[in-house]
């Protein structure tokens, strides 16, 4: 962790909403004047997306079936590495993962591969990661898949000492560390309707994608909200018990957005609910907002840590 080169990760599994989170981030940013570099998750894959699909493919055949969450397919140590990097000095090694013809045409490369590995421009006030992983730990025990009734009772964010057993803990270096995660049927039906309507996948093909990938979103994804600061979690306020046969995403209106705050002394939960009407408090530690507010709540609970880091960094 750093005061004068602060990180920030945004962290939840493809579909859960992350992006939402960076685009309230960008309205302070421009508020509060900052320079932030910006880092993408899947720049950390191994591999580009034909690569990628190929080794999913082959391990599925295997029988031993490997996905976007585990450390097969991506440089957690790399990630582990440049948030320790950019704490200590401001700086480090990033690149690009292309997705669309706009990005192929600036950066000069095919859709699905990467750029080269750059510096970060000097000057950035801090660093915003969004992907999958910005909390990530992933000790010996995670490795070996072993039985949930193996896992870890209690994770400790600070000071944890999993490389000891060969593993990366991403998570000691980030200054805030926030969590988005839907109810995980709202977080299928977004991934299915995102598939199907972007990629052209069927509804079939994605189902097979959660099973193959559940071992290890549950190993990888799932402790990584244990750890963080702030969590986001929208509950649908409609019937999504069968999220594979819903045809459509339950609207914000639909729904409530639960905020849980790892420290709530840290926070004045009443100049909150002033500004967030219709929200209140379900626990000590626990805000509940309307779920249209979700983008408004995240810049008012998020913006005021944000100022603070600017006014320690300075």
């Amino acid at each position: 962790m750093s005061k004068k080169h602060p990180i920030i990760a945004v962290t939840g599994s493809s579909g859960a909403g992350t992006t939402t989170l960076r685009h309230a981030f960008a309205n302070v940013f421009r508020r509060e004047g900052i320079n932030a570099a910006f880092v993408e998750g899947d720049s950390f894959l191994r591999y580009n997306k034909n690569e990628t699909q190929e080794k999913i493919d082959a391990s599925h055949q295997a029988g031993k079936p490997i996905s976007h969450f585990g450390p097969e397919l991506n440089q957690f140590d790399q990630l582990e590495a440049l948030f320790k990097q950019y704490g200590q000095k401001g700086t480090g090694k990033v690149r690009q993962l292309i997705h669309g013809e706009q990005e192929a045409a600036r950066h000069g490369c095919a859709i699905g591969e990467f750029t080269p590995w750059k510096d970060i421009a000097s000057g950035s006030d801090l660093l915003l990661y969004e992907g999958n992983h910005g909390g990530v730990v992933a000790s010996s025990w995670a490795r070996r898949r072993t039985s949930p009734a193996h896992m870890p009772a209690k994770q400790e964010r600070r000071g944890s000492d999993e490389r000891k057993n060969g593993g990366v803990d991403a998570a000691q270096w980030v200054d805030l560390l926030i969590g988005v995660v839907p109810s995980v049927n709202l977080e299928w039906i977004q991934k299915i309707h995102r598939d199907c309507s972007q990629d052209g996948c069927t509804v079939e093909q994605v189902t097979s994608m959660i099973l193959r990938r559940m071992s290890d979103y549950v190993y990888f994804i799932v402790p990584q909200f244990a750890l963080t600061d702030i969590n986001f979690q929208r509950i649908p306020l409609v019937d999504t018990s069968n999220p594979f046969i819903a045809r459509d995403i339950p609207s914000a209106d639909e729904s409530m957005v639960v905020i849980h705050f790892r420290d709530p002394k840290k926070f004045d939960f009443p100049m909150l609910m002033r500004r967030l009407d219709g929200s209140f408090m379900s626990r000590p530690n626990t805000m509940v907002v309307p779920g249209g507010k979700m983008e408004f709540a995240m810049e008012v609970v998020c913006g005021p840590r944000i100022h603070d880091m600017m006014e320690n960094r300075r």
